[in-house]
């Protein structure tokens, strides 16, 4: 992210529009949630046992109503005061069974809800790295965050007990009423036609909730973005003194999703509300029909206790069903945004059989008529008929004014990009016919906007090449002439360098991308401005290592510092989206185009 306060302007985000997107307004109900089945399916064994576990302590609990029953229609008798003791002693295992088995429900569950939504962050983050540049250019880098983490922790909430009590809570109704059935079958039609009444509400009020919770993780994701974005240009806020509107406009945005998560948590207190009076006012009416039936002595005072236990066990899952219905909801929710980011495919990826490079490429590279805009911008056309080739070992330089098109032909080289006409090559293979990963194994980049990561040196170094040891990344830090100063830190190469390497000078961060760029050994290395931090006597050190560099491979190098490009064999210049000149140093400025302004410029004002 750049050290810019954006091009909004401290604008916070947009609030959310009152209602779900395109997306949640299908009919999907809590189908979304179906993302997290084939993770749960690498853990069978696992979710076995916990579903064994949950029909013990549910057939644990339905057994304690039968238990209730034959004590009190056998065991208040002179006659058999001692089933009593036995019927209690019964009671006492069915309890301990109950706790075991719940116990056990609670670990199995909760442990697999932790590997599942593990595994599902795992697999957003790695399907985040490998979508493509035109994805990046328009996403919040705040609100894929918060998918990844305030989404998968919901996700984690459903997994690892809503989705449990669900499950245990419809195996209880579900055995509860089956026993109701076979203990008073006219009791159990009271029970039938009181069932739509509580359903009915629980469906039309999950489905507000499920829009509601939608609503506020959108929300507070835009919150989430505007804050990361004004976070990392805390050092352009703070210079212009902008720390008081910034922290309004936030405020309003966190209140927007506080009002809207309100209103979510509003939803899902109406329906508990509805659906436990519901419940509850049923199992009144049935407790007093029974009573009726006990009076006349249709049915014992044992079986209406074993009824009345079954109900309100009934009524309890059911009540409890609507509470995790709303959980379920938001769940859902996370899913479907989660399920939303990982539908999105890369636009530029590895075709079903790629033409494979050479273990050692001679690294020779052509435009050819390439035509191209950016995905964001498609009207406007970046390059346009741009043709060059450089040759093995070839060092070409490439300048021109800001905005022609310099880093867009680095873009192409390295296929974040595709050319809207024409063709890039890379050893005679055009590019969309090789696996990307495999080219971009050959090309070690220097960005002109360094990206130094919250690691030590040695770390940062060891990106260019993971497998490297100590020793070739010392000696790629001597190389890029980074030894010295980082020797003086207090740690040397273990010394962290904090978010974005900010305790380092940007000479010293530029130093670091070169060493991993020595590091990385590739035939073909691209040098965007490779020098633009460095101070005059760094720039000598640093150029006279980049000169040994480039021996023997390919390079290409974007200088608007015309001094930097004198030592190359060869000058494009562009202008506009376009090659207007070619040629070397000497034959540029004495045909005295744009070349020859640009080096009077540079070179009578030094």
């Amino acid at each position: 992210m750049n050290d810019t306060a954006g091009h909004r302007g401290l604008d916070p985000p947009a609030p959310a529009a009152d209602g779900p997107p395109a997306a949640a307004g299908r009919k999907a109900k809590l189908r979304p949630l179906r993302l997290l089945v084939p993770y749960a399916l690498r853990y069978r064994t696992r979710a076995a046992f916990a579903l064994a576990a949950l029909l013990t302590a549910s057939i644990a609990t339905l057994v304690v109503p039968v238990a209730v029953r034959r004590m009190i229609d056998f065991g208040f008798t002179a006659e058999n005061v001692g089933l009593i003791d036995q019927y209690f002693g019964v009671l006492i295992m069915v309890v301990a069974v109950l706790a075991v088995a719940s116990a056990l429900r609670y670990y199995l569950v909760t442990t697999l809800g932790e590997r599942v939504v593990a595994d599902l962050r795992s697999a957003v983050f790695g399907h985040l790295t490998s979508l493509s540049a035109p994805f990046f250019d328009t996403a919040k880098t705040g609100e894929l965050i918060s998918r990844l983490t305030a989404d998968t922790t919901q996700m984690k909430s459903a997994v690892g007990a809503s989705v449990s009590i669900a499950l245990r809570n419809l195996v209880l109704f579900a055995g509860s009423a089956t026993m109701m059935v076979v203990t008073s079958p006219k009791l159990s039609a009271f029970v039938l036609a009181a069932i739509p009444v509580i359903v009915l509400p629980l469906v039309g009020f999950g489905r507000s909730v499920r829009r509601r919770t939608r609503t506020a993780q959108d929300t507070l994701a835009d919150a989430s973005a505007y804050a990361a974005e004004l976070i990392g240009a805390v050092r352009t806020l703070q210079a212009f003194t902008n720390e008081r509107l910034a922290g309004t406009r936030f405020a309003e945005a966190v209140e927007r999703a506080c009002l809207a998560a309100i209103r979510s948590t509003q939803a899902r207190a109406v329906l508990t509300a509805v659906i436990i009076f519901l419940a509850s006012a049923s199992v009144v009416v049935i407790l007093w029909v029974g009573a009726q039936d006990v009076l006349s002595g249709a049915i014992t005072p044992g079986r209406l206790s074993q009824f009345v236990l079954f109900a309100v066990f009934a009524a309890s899952g059911l009540g409890q069903l609507s509470e995790v219905w709303g959980e379920l909801s938001q769940a859902a929710g996370s899913a479907e945004r989660l399920a939303e980011l990982l539908a999105i495919e890369p636009a530029i990826r590895a075709p079903a059989s790629p033409v494979a490079l050479a273990a050692k490429p001679r690294a020779e590279v052509a435009f050819e008529r390439v035509r191209f805009a950016y995905p964001a911008r498609p009207d406007t056309d970046v390059l346009h008929d741009v043709s060059f080739r450089v040759r093995p070992g070839e060092r070409v330089a490439i300048v021109g004014p800001s905005g022609a098109g310099k880093s867009t032909i680095f873009h192409l080289i390295l296929r974040f990009y595709d050319p809207a006409s024409g063709a890039v090559t890379f050893d005679g293979v055009r590019l969309p016919d090789a696996d990307p990963a495999e080219l971009r194994r050959h090309i070690a980049l220097v960005p002109q906007d360094v990206a130094i990561f919250a690691m030590s040196v040695r770390d940062n170094i060891r990106f260019g090449r993971p497998d490297a040891s100590d020793a070739e990344i010392e000696r790629a830090a001597e190389v890029a002439a980074a030894a010295e100063f980082i020797r003086a830190l207090p740690q040397g190469y273990d010394t962290p360098v904090g978010e974005r390497g900010v305790t380092l000078s940007g000479g010293q961060r530029q130093c670091i991308a070169i060493a991993r760029a020595v590091l990385r050994e590739a035939p073909l290395l691209l040098l965007d401005e490779a020098t633009s931090s460095l101070d005059a006597e760094s720039e000598t050190l640093v150029q006279t290592a980049l000169n040994r560099l480039m021996a023997g491979r390919t390079t290409l190098v974007i200088a608007h510092r015309l001094a930097t490009v004198l030592s190359c064999d060869r000058i494009l210049v562009l202008d506009r989206g376009a090659v207007v000149e070619e040629g070397a140093h000497d034959a540029l400025v004495a045909r005295g185009g744009l070349y020859a302004r640009l080096a009077k410029l540079q070179f009578e004002l030094t």
